[in-house]
């Protein structure tokens, strides 16, 4: 895999939805991350689809997936297919948020 893919998603982990205490990467909301030369392409989901923070987090990803090494920009695909739900977040998360 490349390094960079690693990378981004660590920088994901930096990224919080503010309403809820884990980052965007463990609550499930990443679903794929790709790089294509120097673009980054991340594919996400909200965990609702009337989100009032959806532009300051999609502007967050952007920037996250930008700041890794070797990439020029980034490109967030937003997506509701699949709907995003509970089971999709890391153990971790699920954890964190009582929901175990």
């Amino acid at each position: 895999m490349d390094k960079r893919i690693d990378e981004i998603i660590d920088n994901l982990k930096e990224v919080y939805d503010p309403e809820i205490p884990v980052n965007v990467y463990d609550l499930g909301m990443i679903y794929s991350v790709d790089v294509k030369d120097d673009v980054a392409i991340v594919v996400m989901t909200l965990t609702a689809p009337n989100c009032p923070a959806a532009d300051m987090i999609l502007e967050d990803v952007k920037y996250s997936s930008e700041k890794a090494e070797g990439i020029k920009e980034a490109k967030v695909e937003l997506t509701f297919e699949p709907a995003w739900d509970k089971s999709m977040m890391s153990e971790e998360a699920r954890l964190e948020l009582g929901f175990m």
